[in-house]
């Protein structure tokens, strides 16, 4: 099936408008590239292409430009997750790590009429305060439209510096007009960390990206749902659509559950210094100075019954947590498999202005679910003060020893996301979808997806709930079927498995 098919059919997973693109790395390292020998020969076909270009080629193009992306198209050329990263995107990587940035404060995905829909504005954003509501469509971003324009080019063109402002033609489902919102830009302060008591005794977590704060937020929140409750029975891990982040957070998360000084994920690439374990002790989590935020959580939540729901768009630090948990047989993963991504990125600068974003090594990590399959390493090098690398330097291994990379974290229980079927959930890309990705160097790879795509096109069409499908799930919402096996699990009862689960998953989970 070629690329026209997945462009028109397979769903993104999300992002905040104003942030755009998440991009998970474990290390911000400015440690310069290894000198190498320089293939001489190759570098001369380069120059004799670049002086072409720019004698013969139809018009003028400036050098800064033509070099900008040559760089760009050789260090993407390596894998999905390596990158060249020019001022502007560097800059915005490091804000998405931060939690802090400067846009309108949305959280978007794409149409199926090829518009932005907006899943939900943050609560005292300007795109709130401007009367934007979920599931208004963006059709025209100022005078842009954005019908069929990509995901990633429609953020950019939200974002600004801050106190400027930009227009957005809204088409609401019940205006009989569409209404044009000019909204200012401003900081906005993300949060990752939610969570409540969903029921007597039982509580849920939400991470929806790991974030310099994450543990902060997330152990003042755990904090907050026991005293609320002392005597809680089970607790919901919610790494759904989460796509990773930082992996101090991820190593800080897990460690709030598994026992003092647990191994939580190995890294090993080609440099000594991506060849490490780490441990759930505060040097591997810590990125603040003061107090470890874990110390003062309550004991009960080391041996607290869990679950941790994961989906296709679990991946990279969100599938290091579920692995870990899993392998230690701390909590029983339920959801759909993730994407796989198992690889680390760290950040080189290069040059004055640039930076580039590699692949360099496999990640071991323990997975307890079928993840996105993400497990190679990706090095942000920068390629000067403003500008960077982004490389894959390291694979992620779980405590057992397993790489998720294209291959992700396979639920204890399949479970689809609603009542009627997977939904978009099984449409969405994996790992093992894109082109070049890492191999899986300790399992054989997933075959191809396209059977699967078809099927469940197929039955999504057909079912007479399609249209609800297709709306964004609230997560934690009283129609979250997902969250609702969940909690049946942690009070012993059944779960509705997934009918696409194997026979012998059913056999061993059937009660």
């Amino acid at each position: 099936m070629g690329s026209t098919f997945k462009n028109s059919c397979l769903i993104g997973l999300g992002a905040i408008a104003g942030v755009g693109l998440t991009m998970q790395f474990s290390a911000l390292a400015l440690k310069p590239p290894v000198e190498a020998s320089m293939p001489m020969a190759e570098l001369r076909q380069l120059a004799d292409a670049y002086g072409v270009i720019k004698s013969d080629y139809v018009e003028p193009i400036e050098d800064k430009h033509l070099l900008s992306q040559a760089i760009a198209g050789m260090v993407e050329s390596l894998d999905p997750h390596s990158a060249y990263l020019d001022p502007r995107a560097y800059r915005e990587l490091r804000e998405g790590t931060e939690g802090r940035f400067v846009g309108l404060g949305i959280e978007i995905v794409e149409s199926e009429e090829g518009y932005i829909e907006i899943v939900a504005p943050m609560e005292d954003s300007p795109a709130e305060q401007a009367g934007i509501k979920a599931g208004d469509l963006i059709t025209r971003i100022d005078d842009f439209a954005v019908q069929g324009v990509p995901l990633d080019d429609a953020i950019k063109r939200m974002r600004g510096e801050p106190g400027t402002r930009v227009t957005l033609t809204i088409a609401r489902k019940d205006a009989p007009a569409p209404l044009r919102l000019t909204v200012e830009r401003r900081e906005i302060v993300q949060k990752s960390v939610k969570a409540r008591m969903v029921e007597p005794g039982y509580g849920w977590l939400r991470i929806s990206q790991f974030q310099e704060p994450t543990v902060d937020d997330m152990a003042a929140r755990l904090q907050a749902l026991y005293r609320e409750d002392p005597d809680m029975k089970g607790l919901v891990l919610d790494l759904r659509n989460d796509p990773g982040g930082l992996l101090q957070g991820a190593i800080g998360v897990a460690a709030a559950f598994l026992p003092k000084n647990a191994e939580i994920v190995s890294t090993n690439g080609q440099l000594e210094e991506q060849r490490q374990r780490f441990y759930g002790r505060p040097e591997f989590y810590m990125l603040r100075s003061g107090a470890d935020p874990l110390a003062a959580l309550p004991p009960a939540f080391k041996t607290l019954p869990m679950v941790v729901l994961v989906n296709t768009g679990s991946a990279s630090a969100s599938e290091i947590v579920a692995g870990a948990l899993q392998d230690y047989k701390r909590a029983a993963i339920l959801g759909s498999q993730t994407f796989g991504k198992g690889s680390v990125q760290t950040i080189r600068p290069i040059g004055r202005d640039a930076a580039v974003k590699l692949t360099t090594a496999k990640r071991a990590a323990i997975l307890g679910s079928q993840t996105f399959g993400k497990g190679s390493v990706q090095t942000i090098r920068p390629i000067g003060r403003d500008a960077a690398v982004k490389l894959t330097t390291a694979r992620y291994y779980t405590p057992a020893g397993r790489s998720i990379q294209a291959r992700g974290i396979v639920p204890d229980f399949p479970v689809d996301e609603t009542a009627d079927g997977d939904g978009l959930n099984a449409l969405r890309m994996r790992e093992a979808d894109l082109q070049h990705h890492l191999s899986n160097e300790k399992a054989q790879e997933i075959a191809t997806r396209e059977d699967e795509i078809e099927e469940q096109m197929r039955l999504l069409a057909a079912s007479p709930a399609a249209s609800r499908l297709r709306k964004p799930l609230d997560y934690g919402g009283s129609d979250d079927f997902q969250l609702a096996q969940a909690l049946r699990h942690l009070k012993g009862q059944q779960v509705a498995l997934s009918p696409r689960a194997g026979g012998a998953t059913l056999a061993r989970h059937a009660r």
